[in-house]
């Protein structure tokens, strides 16, 4: 029965070794790629494009025109109604069963505010293209965010000296 024992540790120990190093499950190797990964995500969510608070809001849709008024009529006749969901529940039904000769008012409304919309976007684009005109001599990255990625730099350099001391103390190693 011995043989049999090490005659399965050599074939564990070959298939490790045909492995490529990425994928032998060893600890420090790991936890290093982890920890890579867990930066990548950091920076994506640093990237996020801020909004533009005077850029117009899109209009409502012929349903949310709708809803303006069937609000204030559904609040006077249940006042102790509070919950905005039943509000929504009643207004998506009785939509649902208006005809569309009832919703038509209600249509051209919305399309009334898509065509006000329009032009306050158009109006709006041809400001942000002369903005972006006046702008094109400067680099597209402010300072602070060149300073960032330094900082970034640095913090990765650290991780990684910090991560090399660990592990050679863990091995038995004096620093």
């Amino acid at each position: 029965m011995k043989g049999g024992k090490g005659k399965g540790a050599t074939k564990k120990e070959t298939k490790e070794a045909m492995k490529p190093a990425d994928d032998r499950k060893v600890g420090k190797r790991k936890a290093a790629i982890r920890a890579d990964k867990s930066s990548k995500r950091r920076t994506k969510k640093e990237q996020k494009v801020k909004k533009d608070p005077n850029k117009p809001k899109r209009p409502p849709s012929a349903f949310f025109v709708f809803l303006e008024e069937f609000r204030k009529q559904y609040k006077q006749e249940h006042p102790n109604v509070k919950a905005v969901s039943v509000v929504g529940k009643a207004g998506g039904e009785k939509w649902k069963s208006m005809s569309d000769a009832e919703k038509a008012p209600y249509e051209a409304k919305a399309a009334k505010r898509k065509s006000e919309y329009e032009n306050q976007m158009s109006a709006y684009n041809k400001k942000q293209e002369s903005v972006a005109d006046d702008g094109d001599d400067e680099s597209d990255r402010s300072k602070s965010e060149v300073n960032d990625e330094d900082e970034e730099e640095s913090g990765e350099n650290e991780f990684w000296r910090v991560l090399f001391i660990t592990t050679h103390i863990l091995k038995g190693g004096r620093r």
